[in-house]
This record gives structure tokens, sequence and C-alpha cells, in this order.
């Protein structure tokens, strides 16, 4: 008998179960993902043949395959994109005001107890109260134009992350501060170099939110108050009886609403990993 040959060092030892491993392994890790992508796309096939069998009718509620194609040729005759531009400005001043102003407001709010207990009630009310209900008064202040919808914006979006900020220095380690206070620092310095680092997570949860209800805020207003925008698209294709192309619209600010939050869930992982480990 001839002695079995030997496998050579560099030669994998079984395969195909080293890749079956790789593979449920990969299934798991994207495990949500997938069931969420399958969700989706059960949802619109289901969507698809409701119409295409009659149960639903077509010119009312539209079909996915007549959205794609609307959403295409929006893209491709450049129709929306000046809808586009109209409400990004909108959103990124709004934006920028709600955080340059939330987060210190957030900080010495939580800081201070007296400011806190004087502003609760103001807050609990201006959170709870629908900012809908205010658009006239907005309108007889401002007018119909970007100041009023930008005023909607910051409205709409900066109670949660002035909440969320206060909410995260009220409860900042009490080693920090003792440490803060032995040393004797200045509030300025303990606001900027102690408070704003450790309430990192909070405020990036506060930005999460702010930002979704910021979006909502951009197409109320744009709706009640605007000429452009893709809340005023939207609005204007279904007086037009252009159900498609609203379909279309309403796709875009879901997807700009999700690239927004996928943003900031990043931004959240590289920067606060530190508190998941504590």
């Amino acid at each position: 008998m001839q002695p079995e040959t030997a496998a050579r060092p560099d030669e994998p030892r079984n395969p195909p179960v080293a890749e079956s491993r790789s593979l449920s392994t990969w299934l798991e890790r994207h495990r949500s993902g997938l069931l969420g992508f399958a969700g989706i796309v059960v949802v619109l096939v289901i969507w698809q043949v409701s119409t295409g069998t009659g149960l639903a009718d077509p010119s009312f509620s539209s079909n996915p395959l007549r959205i794609a194609k609307a959403e295409a040729d929006l893209f491709r005759t450049g129709e929306i994109y000046p809808y586009l531009k109209a409400s990004g400005l909108e959103m990124l001043w709004g934006l920028l005001i709600i955080i340059i102003a939330g987060i210190p407001i957030g900080l010495i709010r939580g800081r201070s107890r007296v400011l806190h207990d004087l502003t609760e009630p103001w807050v609990n009310i201006l959170y709870s109260t629908p900012y809908v209900i205010v658009i006239p008064i907005l309108i007889f202040w401002s007018g119909i134009g970007n100041t009023s919808r930008i005023v909607v914006i910051v409205w709409a979006g900066i109670l949660p992350l002035v909440i969320n900020v206060t909410t995260g220095v009220r409860n900042l380690d009490r080693d920090y501060i003792r440490v803060a206070t032995v040393f004797c620092t200045p509030r300025l310095t303990f606001l900027r170099s102690v408070a704003l680092p450790a309430t990192l997570p909070y405020i990036l949860a506060g930005v999460r939110l702010a930002i979704g209800r910021a979006l909502v805020g951009a197409i109320v207003a744009e709706l009640f108050l605007g000429n452009n925008g893709l809340g005023y698209y939207v609005q204007n294709s279904t007086t037009n009886s252009n159900i498609d192309g609203a379909m279309a619209g309403v796709v875009i600010i879901a997807v700009v609403a999700l690239l927004l939050n996928w943003g900031v869930r990043l931004i959240e992982r590289r920067f606060t990993h530190w508190a998941e480990a504590q």
C-alpha cells in the first residue's frame, strides 16, 4: 500500500466548512438589515400585484413601477432639483441654528438648577404644543417666506436637543464634578472641557431626534407657507392629480430622512463608542 499523500501546509483544510461558517456569520451580523429589506420588498410586491390585478386603482394609489418611472423622470429632466435645493437650504439653516443654540442652552440649563427650574414649565409647554397651530401667527409676524419656514424648523427641532443635553449634564458622573471642584475649574472651562465631551452621547442622540423633527417641520412649513421645496412639490402634484409625482416626492423625503439618520448614527459610533463600553 502506498502511504496517503500529506496535505500541504498552505492548503486550507475543509474549505466548504469555513465558507459555510463565514456565510452564517455574515447572515447573523446583517440579520436585522436583511429582514428589514425583505419586509420592504414584500410590501412593494403586494402593492404592485394589488394594482395589477385590479384590487387597487393605480390612478389613486399609484404603484412601485410607476413611482420608479416618475422618480427617474424627475431626476432626468432636472425638475426636482430646485425643490431639493430649497428644502436643503432651509434644513441647513434650521439645523445650524438648532445645534449652535441648542447645545449651549442645554449645557447651561443642565448646570444651573435655578435656570432649569425657571424654564422647565416653558420647555414642557412649548414641547407639548403642536407647532402647526402657531403657523398663522408666524405668517402675521414674518409673512410667507424663508424666515417663517426656518422659524418653524427651529421650533420643531431645538427642544429635543435642549432636553437631551440638559438631561446629560444633570446625569454627569459625580467623580467628574468632584475633580473639577477640587481643581477650582472655572464654570466656562467646566462646560467646555468636562460637560461637553461627557454628554456627547446625549448630544448626538438629541441631534438625531432634532433632525427628524426638523425635517417634519420643514415639510409642514412648505405645505402651509411655501412656494418651493419638497413639501410644496408633493402638495402641488397632488392638487394636479399627479399621484405618481407626489409619491415620488414622498420617496425622496423618506430617503433624505434615512440618509440624515444614518449619518448621525455613523458619527455616534465613531465618537461615542466609549459610552457603550462604560
